[in-house]
């Protein structure tokens, strides 16, 4: 034990002498809020112009936001925010932004965790359980309408939302206005399913009376504009082989346009360098990064989902490995099924199915291809690119559906 500790020390000691490649790590890390948001001015004029009425201390409209993930969704969001609370600031202006990201369980797989987590951040002390959700909504109501002041809640990936725990909570949302005597609230969704504004209830797409906007995908030139501007401020001046910038960029575009895909790319090329006492990252640590980088988002992504959501992934797995061809909606809905039963799980709806496979491609699972079968309707043509991970995935899948049943 006494040598190991040595050990660690001389490496430790070696790794600060060895040439440095990054020079701002944190320049590429996903928590970094940029200052300079380029190839989205368009949408960040767009925005604030519905946001512009809290100026005057106004309520806006609601605004629904969508695009893929890693296409500056939030952060141009909480760009916009951070001016508007320069200009709130400096004019006295009561308002108040409430930020939370449904990805994430522990604040939003519930109703009661949603509206308690809301009520916590304006000072509540909420229990983690055991009150009625009615209350909760009542103390939520006591915190906002203490003193005149406009409310913004930022609801990040609404569909995540909505899947778990249904549409009702908008428009409970969306009521509070009437209900409150001296503050008005607005919502800001945000969301990586195009589609998600349409499944909602009539009646609460009503009351909602939102304003849209649309992030298209980013191309290999704004990619290679966004990734070149990152990697002058994190990297030191040649630390990059000629040309890595463009194959980056080209790699992210072909996916999916995802920039936060593209400079994470980019942050593990270089970590896989630095550990390798490089004094330049190559080509080929691109290359290794992006294995690298699939194989843990694709396993940390299965870890996230549901069982619903699993089965059907399971399903794709099972065919994908049987047939070297694309698959159909309805043969994964026949597998999926069977799989169900062997689980003990209550299968969805076809149609239900068709949904989640949509953020199956959303998330990049898979590329899922809306066809025309004429008279006969229509289907997705799926195609899995992970085959090379069909075994560990069967495997973790496998550990995660059936650890309580045969199969």
């Amino acid at each position: 034990m006494e040598r190991m500790g040595e050990e660690l020390l001389t490496f430790f000691e070696e790794y600060r002498k060895q040439e440095k490649i990054f020079n701002q790590r944190k320049i590429l890390q996903s928590n970094y809020e940029p200052t300079n948001i380029i190839h989205r001015q368009k949408q960040i004029e767009k925005i604030a112009k519905i946001l512009a009425p809290l100026s005057k201390n106004e309520k806006p409209s609601n605004i629904f936001i969508y695009g893929k993930p890693g296409t500056g969704k939030t952060v141009c969001v909480k760009h916009i925010v951070k001016k508007l609370e320069t200009i709130a600031e400096k004019h006295n202006i009561p308002l108040k932004f409430l930020y939370i990201n449904c990805k994430l369980k522990k604040s939003s797989d519930t109703e009661y965790r949603l509206i308690a987590n809301l009520a916590r951040m304006l000072g509540k002390a909420i229990p983690s359980t055991g009150l009625p959700t009615d209350e909760i909504y009542h103390f939520f109501y006591q915190a906002v309408d203490i003193e005149p002041k406009q409310f913004i809640i930022i609801i990040d990936e609404i569909d995540q939302l909505i899947n778990k725990i249904g549409d009702e909570i908008l428009y409970n949302l969306v009521r509070i206005n009437s209900e409150l005597k001296k503050s008005q609230l607005s919502i800001i969704g945000i969301s990586n399913n195009i589609s998600f504004i349409d499944h909602l209830d009539p009646r609460i797409k009503s009351s909602l009376s939102e304003e849209e906007e649309v992030f298209p995908p980013y191309n290999a030139v704004q990619l290679r504009d966004i990734l070149k501007e990152r990697s002058e401020k994190a990297f030191f001046k040649n630390s990059l082989e000629e040309g890595f910038i463009e194959k980056c960029a080209a790699y992210a575009a072909r996916d999916h346009g995802d920039a936060r895909r593209a400079i994470e790319l980019l942050r593990v090329a270089g970590e896989l360098a630095e550990r390798k006492n490089q004094t330049k990252i190559l080509i080929e640590n691109l290359d290794e990064a992006e294995n690298k980088i699939e194989k843990d988002r694709v396993f940390e992504l299965i870890k996230a989902q549901p069982k619903q959501y699993n089965s059907l992934f399971y399903s794709i797995i099972c065919l994908s490995e049987k047939y070297n061809r694309s698959l159909y909606t309805g043969e994964i809905y026949e597998v999926y099924q069977k799989i169900c039963l062997k689980t003990q799980l209550r299968p969805l709806t076809q149609r239900r199915i068709s949904d989640i496979l949509a953020e199956f491609d959303t998330l990049g699972f898979i590329q899922a291809n809306i066809i025309s079968k004429g008279r006969y309707g229509r289907t997705r043509e799926i195609f899995f690119h992970h085959k090379h991970l069909i075994e560990k995935l069967k495997k973790t899948l496998e550990e995660d559906l059936f650890s309580d049943h045969e199969y």
